[in-house]
């Protein structure tokens, strides 16, 4: 039976039918439905864990016990994971062990465009890179019989088209598959210095093999159209050069990208008098071209930047092309903005109002950054803002402690910021650290996370109780507040600045999308009292807009937050009544 499904559906189908019994990943746009989706496979023990380190370190743990195991993260969690994924590769696997990674060409919702195949070339684990939902299902079955085959963990790689894309895949039966028997073996598993020396050289002994598996798989094929131009590509790029340029040029498609093969490559050069490599991101295959002899055309006409597309194909092969379709004039950009009633909206306005420094992180709350709040300055990456906001303040002494605060959600508090907090409390700055608790994990779509109570399936769990882990952490002044009152944010934060000691503040109001969340009535604008001062327009609030110099109020959109009637002096925003 086919089926239509997302690059991500795929590849969680691809773990059911290899017979996968642990699955432990971090949400992460664009891998995030991977594990939601295998979640539903109840043959399969499937969490969301604390972060990616974590994740990756389960699934290991679950391969020493003789399963095939799976992880998930997107392309800046593998940096998370990226200790026990170097070790591991020395250590090899017991079940087979497939690591799926997915890149974000374009930065859609990314803090940065890393390439995953560095990791991969630097770690020195194979790289299985499908361009259909089909390829996904099938090759993480072939990950997994290589991982056993060669003693590795692999890694599939995907990038944003290939995991949100659907196309038909072919469903098969579930295999299943008897635990491998544990044997202990210290000189392989115990990375001692002394043991990891000798593992070294089969790290390099199988990295050979496989580039030899490499030249004759199926996964990495010549397409000959008889053409003069050649191209070499894999994942998306394929896509975009197939329907770009059709069967005027022949292609090699890599499934494979570590380690890369050299006498297929080199013959299919052979073949064609001039050769393009089409690759988003770092030049990885044009470099092990070069490096071997092989003339090939690529970053000197591709960029180096940013998501690839059929028409920047060919506008760069000189391949001419009809616009079928074009407007008559400029779409109006639309910007994300925090959703309406969202919890995160009033702290940020009274941090502006405060005027502090903000150091940030990442979450729904990022957004904190744009206008007309514009309340972040900085954001690096998971838990940055409290360990970030440690250094601001020894830096900058007393004059940086009155006047700045870090920002970071619950889910991400609990990833990697709960350490920056130790380090606050154990090496005494007196800083202000804002958890900001929505109940979810909300930019990648409302998941569960160690705060919920909940697990990946609903199921009720231990909840960790924030407050206690803050004052655990040695922080003893911890406080609760409602975001939508605002005049309660802004005693919390003057009196938190201005104690002698580190604290934490708490905003604890749920995402206002959450389905469990029960809203107001909508609020309306008293025409007669509405002045036009647009001191409500200052939350950016997309429910509220100006209207022949009135304030109006989509009730559609409204959820009755009141944070737009507490900026009211003339009282114009009050509650709709509900007409029978």
């Amino acid at each position: 039976m086919k089926k239509l499904l997302l690059g991500n559906e795929a590849v969680a189908r691809g773990l059911y039918e290899a017979g996968v019994r642990v699955v432990s990943s971090y949400p992460g746009t664009p891998s995030t439905e991977i594990t939601e989706t295998a979640s539903k496979y109840t043959e399969m023990f499937c969490e969301w864990a604390p972060n990616e380190k974590v994740a990756m370190e389960v699934a290991i743990g679950a391969s020493f016990g003789g399963a095939r195991s799976f992880c998930a993260m997107k392309h800046v969690g593998l940096n998370v994971a990226a200790d026990p994924l170097y070790t591991l590769s020395y250590i090899g696997v017991t079940g087979g062990m497939v690591i799926a990674v997915a890149d974000d060409p374009g930065m859609h919702s990314s803090q940065n465009e890393q390439d995953t195949r560095c990791h991969a070339i630097a770690a020195k684990v194979p790289v299985l890179e499908p361009s259909d939902s089909s390829e996904c299902r099938d090759f993480v079955k072939l990950g997994y019989a290589l991982s056993e085959e060669f003693d590795t963990p692999v890694i599939l790689r995907l990038t944003t088209r290939i995991a949100h894309s659907c196309s038909a895949v072919e469903l098969g039966e579930r295999e299943d598959l008897p635990l491998r028997p544990y044997v202990k073996n210290q000189q392989k598993n115990v990375m001692l210095p002394a043991f990891a020396r000798r593992r070294h050289p089969f790290v390099e002994e199988r990295t050979r093999k496989l580039a030899a598996w490499a030249e004759t798989a199926a996964i990495n094929r010549i397409e000959d159209n008889g053409a003069k131009t050649g191209v070499i590509v894999s994942g998306a790029a394929y896509q975009y050069a197939k329907d770009a340029l059709g069967d005027t040029v022949s292609y090699l498609k890599l499934g494979m990208t570590n380690p890369l093969p050299v006498e297929l490559i080199r013959r299919f050069s052979g073949m064609v008098e001039t050769l393009y490599v089409i690759e988003e991101l770092d030049p990885i295959i044009e470099n092990h071209c070069k490096v071997h002899g092989i003339p090939v055309i690529g970053k000197e006409k591709f960029p180096l930047c940013g998501e690839f597309s059929q028409e920047l194909i060919r506008q760069v092969m000189g391949v001419e092309q009809e616009v079928p379709f074009h407007l008559d004039q400029d779409v109006p950009v639309r910007p994300p903005v925090m959703c309406p009633g969202c919890p995160h909206r009033g702290i940020f306005f009274e941090l502006k109002r405060a005027k502090v420094f903000v150091s940030g992180d990442i979450g729904c709350y990022t957004l904190g950054a744009s206008a007309p709040l514009g309340s972040m300055d900085v954001c690096v990456c998971m838990g940055a803002s409290v360990s970030g906001l440690h250094g601001y303040n020894k830096a900058r002494g007393e004059e940086g402690e009155k006047k700045s605060v870090a920002v970071i959600g619950d889910s991400t508090f609990l990833h990697t910021g709960i350490q920056g907090l130790i380090d606050i409390a154990y090496n005494r700055s007196n800083s202000v650290v804002m958890i900001l608790d929505n109940s979810t994990t909300g930019m990648t779509g409302q998941q569960e996370n160690p705060s919920t109570g909940k697990t990946i399936r609903g199921d009720v769990t231990a909840a960790v109780d924030l407050e206690a882990l803050c004052r655990a952490c040695g922080i003893r002044r911890v406080r609760v507040v409602d975001p939508y009152q605002l005049k309660e944010i802004r005693t919390a934060l003057k009196e938190e600045l201005d104690a002698p000691e580190p604290s934490v503040i708490i905003s604890r109001r749920p995402c206002a999308l959450l389905k469990s969340v029960k809203h107001n009535t909508p609020l309306e604008v008293v025409p007669e009292l509405c002045v036009g001062c647009t001191a409500c327009m200052g939350i950016g609030c997309p429910a509220i807009s100006m209207r022949e110099g009135k304030a109006v109020i989509d009730p559609n959109q409204c959820v009755g937050c009141d944070v737009c009637a507490q900026l009211c002096h003339t009282g114009a925003m009050q509650r709709k009544e509900l007409t029978l």
